[in-house]
């Protein structure tokens, strides 16, 4: 069957719109570009490839809490190598075909993860990390998210208490989450590739502490990049967008 691209992944489509799949919470595709072989005189089977999608702001648009020469790496760079690593691993196998939340899930293998893993994470992780970022955002959020925030962690001020905590100890790579479990808010923090997804959660908002995240502009300062993060680029608007959809789907 053909495939577009929609959300964060590859979807089935007809001549109708199609659903959109969790990724597309984002607000931005993982695009596809789709090519057709011939093998004696017939043509093949339709063979997607994921593509690096452009970043929802241009690329000094974050300066002075995130500088161009950051973005030029984290996304020029290293996102670009996740998704053509991908691409590699999947070609020719039965994850082709597959959305790519569902690459991520089908390779997490509870934890022992099959090589396909950590490209389709990172690829998913960090298209979510720049679309819950925009300039002049940041500080207490308005909207469903701030009365869930009240509801659920006490307050504004504790939850950034626990966000904070959950990005400044988590030891080595990984990140720092605000998602939805069984309809309520947690922070929760995770090692490497790994994200909610595979543990059924439902992420709104993240920070990327991998070093090259932050390390050209702030070098082993992570806590002031984590203050910096809560203080000037949350993206609120697409936290509160990935909320409806969320709890549209409960």
């Amino acid at each position: 069957m053909a495939q577009a691209a929609i959300g964060l992944g590859l979807v089935p489509y007809t001549r109708s719109p199609p659903s959109p799949s969790l990724g597309s919470i984002t607000g931005r595709a993982i695009a596809v570009r789709s090519r057709r072989a011939r093998s004696s005189g017939r043509m093949s089977a339709v063979v997607a490839k994921f593509e690096l999608p452009p970043l929802p702001y241009e690329m000094n648009a974050l300066e002075p809490f995130m500088s161009k020469t950051t973005l030029e790496f984290h996304w020029g760079k290293h996102q670009r190598a996740y998704i053509d690593n991908l691409n590699k691993q999947i070609s020719g196998t039965e994850l082709e075909s597959l959305k790519l939340e569902d690459i991520i899930t089908k390779t997490y293998g509870g934890g022992n993860a099959q090589p396909a893993f950590n490209n389709a994470a990172q690829a998913w992780n960090h298209d979510f990390f720049f679309h819950s970022m925009t300039a002049k955002g940041g500080k207490a959020p308005s909207g469903d998210i701030s009365g869930l925030i009240n509801r659920d962690l006490g307050s504004y001020d504790n939850f950034v208490k626990e966000f904070k905590a959950a990005a400044t100890t988590q030891f080595g790579s990984g990140w720092a989450w605000l998602s939805l479990k069984d309809g309520k808010l947690i922070v929760q923090k995770t090692a490497n590739a790994v994200n909610p997804l595979v543990s059924g959660e439902t992420p709104l908002l993240v920070l990327d502490v991998w070093e090259h995240a932050y390390y050209l502009d702030f070098q082993n300062r992570r806590p002031d990049y984590v203050e910096t993060f809560l203080r000037e680029l949350v993206n609120w608007d697409t936290v509160n967008a990935r909320l409806e959809t969320a709890t549209a789907k409960l």
